[in-house]
C-alpha cells in the first residue's frame, strides 16, 4: 500500500455525536482515490489533455473506530484489480500517532471519456504502474 492522504480532523468535520462525520470520511477516501490514480498514471494533466476521467461507481466504507478534533490521520491505498475499463481500490484510515485502524473504503472506478460520458479502456501505462506498485495484474 502507499500513503495517499495525510491530514487532520477539524472542529467543522464534527457531527451531533461529537466525531468526524460520515461526509468527511468520504471526502478524505476521495483525495487518497485522487492521489492512488495520479500514482498510476491518471494524473490531473492527463484528465485535462485527453479529457479522460475516472468515475465511482461504488463504493463500499466501514467504520472501525469514532476519531474526533484533532486527530490526525493517514490514509494507505491499493489497488487490488484492474480490468480493461474498471480499477478495484481499497483504501485504509489510521489514526496517524497510534496507527489504529479507523475505517476502510472500497471503490470500484470506471475510466470515462468525459467528452462521450461513456466507459472507455485505460491507457496501458495504468495498468503497468498497477502491476509494478501492487504487484497484481488483470
Amino acid at each position: 500500500m502507499i500513503e495517499t492522504y495525510r491530514g487532520m480532523v477539524y472542529p467543522n468535520q464534527l457531527d451531533n455525536m461529537g466525531h468526524m462525520n460520515v461526509q468527511w470520511y468520504a471526502a478524505k477516501f476521495d483525495e487518497a482515490t485522487w492521489q492512488l490514480f495520479s500514482a498510476i498514471g491518471v494524473t490531473s494533466e492527463y484528465v485535462r489533455d485527453q479529457k479522460k476521467g475516472m468515475a465511482a461507481v461504488e463504493q463500499n466504507t466501514k467504520y472501525k473506530s469514532e476519531v474526533t478534533s484533532g486527530d490526525l490521520l493517514v490514509i494507505r491505498s491499493k489497488v487490488v484489480e484492474i480490468k480493461e475499463k474498471v480499477v478495484k481500490l481499497f483504501h485504509v484510515m489510521y489514526d496517524a500517532e497510534t496507527m489504529v485502524e479507523v475505517a476502510s473504503s472500497e471503490l470500484v472506478a470506471v475510466h470515462l471519456d468525459r467528452e462521450d460520458r461513456k466507459s472507455c479502456p485505460l491507457p496501458p501505462i495504468v495498468k503497468e504502474r498497477c502491476i509494478d506498485l501492487f504487484d497484481i495484474s488483470s
